[in-house]
């Protein structure tokens, strides 16, 4: 699987760590940077990643920020992403089971090394469960996508 990779300048050494364990996982990794702590802007990173998943050139994603949060944020903008912020693994397992999740967001101010080993790994082996109650739910996120404002 293809898994694009992306952090800011908070998000950095978490990210190399990260990419290496997805290599050793037998994945590919495209990592779209940064790569060092000259500050940049979140929204800039999440897109480059995001873009990818949202045409399909990637099948999922994983983007690291100071706290998961703006990333997330942004890169649910994009159709097809169903990105999660999480710190702890159950979150990063159901994502994938329950939501589909294609993109997870991790904050390296908020978790530890280990801590964030440990969720890429949950959500990288989960898969997406399925049946009737997981796929309607997940079907009618993306119906929200095609909603446009009263004008």
């Amino acid at each position: 699987m293809k898994v694009s990779i992306a952090s800011d300048h908070a998000g950095y050494r978490l990210k190399d760590r990260i990419a290496a364990l997805v290599r050793g996982l037998g994945h590919e990794v495209d990592d779209l940077g940064v790569f060092s702590d000259v500050s940049t802007d979140y929204p800039d990173h999440a897109a480059s990643a995001s873009a990818e998943v949202s045409a399909g050139r990637s099948q999922r994603a994983i983007l690291i920020c100071g706290t998961g949060v703006g990333m997330s944020i942004a890169a649910n903008k994009f159709d097809g992403v169903r990105a999660a912020a999480v710190s702890e693994t159950v979150s990063a397992r159901l994502a994938r089971e329950h939501n589909d999740a294609n993109v997870l967001c991790i904050g390296e101010r908020i978790v530890g090394p280990e801590v964030a080993d440990d969720i890429v790994r949950a959500f990288m082996t989960a898969e997406f469960a399925g049946g009737e109650r997981h796929e309607r739910r997940v079907a009618k996120i993306g119906a929200l996508e095609d909603r446009t404002p009263n004008a």
